[in-house]
């Protein structure tokens, strides 16, 4: 029980840095400084994101569809967000999935885990025992979560998020220079569609 309210004032300080962000209503704002990119020639979009906040599941159902007509010259990736202690092992279990190769297949169990099934997944042993019920090996995920390649991502996700001057959840980031505000699934996504196409215009120019 201890646990559990230690997590749930870290969720209220979460919520509270999504709410107080203030970039205008319905723009992006500029990262200064821009922060390098890592997908080549093509246009990247970053999510920053937490498993347990409700608005990155709201809008993790809208981005998996757009994911899916998304335009070639993009490239989607995701940065798990830890705020608070509590919050790591999510960016850890995010990592190790990644590498295992079985990331798009648990991405949405776990936001379903926190968001429908209200499992909130802060120990090691009971994520390992989740997706163990999601038919992944319990003893080859925890070798991949305590590894060092996952402990050096986790460390530069955390640099990541204080480098894009992320303070809530969920943050789009597009080319390393044009921050998306959470404004609601649909209006997100069209800001997201519109920055695209601007960084596109731009690059024509050059």
């Amino acid at each position: 029980m201890k646990h559990f309210w230690k997590f749930a004032a870290a969720l209220v300080m979460l919520f509270a840095a999504t709410a107080f962000a203030d970039p205008a209503e319905g723009t992006y704002s500029m990262l200064n400084p821009p922060q390098p990119t890592h997908s080549g020639k093509k246009i990247e979009v970053l999510e920053f994101f937490f498993y347990g906040c409700p608005h990155c599941y709201h809008l993790q159902v809208a981005l998996r569809d757009w994911e899916k007509t998304m335009p070639k010259d993009v490239q989607l990736d995701f940065v798990p967000v830890a705020f608070a202690p509590s919050a790591e092992p999510m960016a850890y279990t995010y990592y190790a999935l990644q590498e295992m190769k079985l990331r798009d297949k648990l991405h949405d169990k776990l936001y379903d885990a926190w968001n429908v099934d209200h499992l909130y997944l802060t120990e090691t042993d009971q994520i390992a025992d989740f997706v163990a019920q999601q038919g992944v090996d319990r003893q080859k995920f925890l070798d991949f979560y305590n590894s060092f390649s996952v402990r050096s991502e986790v460390m530069q996700s955390k640099q990541m998020v204080r480098s894009y001057q992320i303070d809530g959840t969920p943050t789009l980031v597009v080319d390393g220079r044009y921050i998306v505000p959470s404004l609601g699934p649909e209006n997100t996504i069209r800001l997201l569609d519109e920055v695209i196409a601007k960084v596109r215009r731009e690059r024509g120019k050059h």
